[in-house]
């Protein structure tokens, strides 16, 4: 018999068991992988972005996804207390642009080693390779875990904290939502975020952008009626099969739920190269580096302006002969120029699948679970944190935050709840 069980060993399930084991509990986390902590150690390409340093406010603004639920748990524990709590243990932390915050080591591993370090020292047992089949529950609480091989494991409380259904090769392949249905909670529709784009626009098709980088570009997605639901200003990629890069991934969930409004239908896309200035000042732009130098051809005088692919490619939209000469370009050629560098327009129709996004949209919905406790309000003894949550954020630190506040929340207060039983 257990106190605890806490359910999968990625960010929120290692928080979960150390936050639980620090109240003298008896704390066991079952992980059906063969080691700890996968996630963590390929997050921020290896080196393991553990938070970000912003104000409350801009963090709850870069999780789109139901971020507004986090002031409760922030209320409890924070961004700020995740940074001492990892000096504590002797990982030194600094933070990048955008307060993104990582190890001074820039290694991954030395996050994860401390979090086992510190679970060792609190007597946390850990099985690896052991799968959760279900949850043991009557109508009112939980009563424990029986495994895959038949094997029950009483216990007090479970922490659900087995993540979502994005990168499935760290593990997370989207065990626990019949797990949560079955307890009587909603799991909300399934989606990916932070996931490239495919478009099957002729250029796109043709390969004839494939690779080309656009540096500081203002990407919008836009609804059926025209209208600009989102922008994000930040490099961008053209690929094989559509668009990727920062920019990109950020407009992703937004091209998804205008799809689910309009029956899946293609979705539009604006980019805006020259985001510092309006249409009327790019045209200035333009006509005063030709006429600065009329007899240059038109594809030589205004190099620097844009990427040398893109402005042919522009060219070849506006039916521009990169050969002219600036002297001989008409006004409305240049216009028709400024136009597409300020608004060029094309069509998306989809995103690559779940399994390739890096972010699961979704999950237990948020109007189930206690706030400043991360309870089920469906069972008592229950807890639920991190990715399995309808809780998503841009990458840079965001989710990561999400999963550690949820965590250590719900391991704190799974805790608690088995002392008073």
């Amino acid at each position: 018999m257990y106190d605890v069980i806490i359910i999968g060993g990625g960010p929120s399930g290692l928080m979960a068991s150390i936050a639980a084991a620090e109240k003298g509990k008896k704390v066991l986390l079952l992980e059906k992988g063969k080691k700890l902590g996968n996630k963590l150690a390929i997050s921020g390409g290896g080196r393991c972005n553990v938070t970000n340093r912003l104000p409350q406010e801009e963090i709850v603004k870069n999780i789109p996804g139901n971020g507004r639920f986090l002031y409760g748990p922030f209320s409890v524990f924070n961004n700020e207390d995740i940074i001492r709590f990892f000096e504590g243990l002797g990982v030194a932390l600094k933070e990048e642009d955008h307060g993104r915050m990582f190890p001074v080591s820039n290694k991954a591993k030395d996050v994860v080693d401390a979090l086992l370090t510190e679970m060792a020292r609190l007597k946390v047992e850990v099985k690896l390779e052991t799968r959760v089949k279900k949850l043991l529950m009557d109508d009112e609480r939980i009563l424990g875990v029986r495994l895959d091989s038949g094997d029950e494991i009483r216990s007090n409380a479970v922490v659900v904290a087995v993540g979502g259904k994005a990168v499935p090769q760290t593990g997370s392949t989207g065990d626990g939502y019949p797990w949560a249905e079955k307890a009587g909670h909603t799991v909300t529709e399934l989606y990916p975020t932070e996931v490239p784009l495919l478009s099957s626009e002729p250029f796109i098709v043709s390969k004839e952008l494939q690779g080309l980088a656009l540096r500081d570009v203002a990407v919008s997605v836009l609804n059926a009626k025209g209208k600009t639901l989102i922008t994000h200003q930040m490099d961008m990629l053209f690929t094989h099969f559509g668009l990727s890069g920062p920019a990109i991934l950020r407009c992703s969930q937004f091209v998804v739920k205008e799809q689910m409004k309009n029956g899946k239908g293609p979705v539009e896309m604006r980019i805006d190269s020259l985001p510092s200035m309006n249409e009327e000042k790019a045209f200035q732009l333009l006509h005063s580096t030709l006429k600065e130098d009329p007899k240059k051809a038109v594809k030589n005088a205004l190099k620097g302006i844009a990427p040398e692919r893109w402005l042919l490619f522009l060219f070849e939209q506006a039916a521009i002969d990169p050969t002219e000469t600036g002297a001989s370009m008409s006004a409305e050629k240049i216009r028709s120029l400024a136009k597409l560098l300020k608004a060029f327009s094309m069509k998306v129709n989809g995103t690559q699948p779940i399994e390739k996004a890096f972010v699961t949209g979704g999950g237990v919905s948020v109007k189930e679970i206690v706030p400043k406790t991360m309870a089920s309000r469906k069972r008592e003894g229950l807890y639920f944190c991190g990715e399995i949550l309808d809780i998503h954020g841009y990458t840079g630190g965001y989710n990561i935050t999400s999963a550690l506040v949820t965590g250590r929340i719900a391991g704190m207060s799974a805790g608690e709840y088995a002392t008073s039983l």
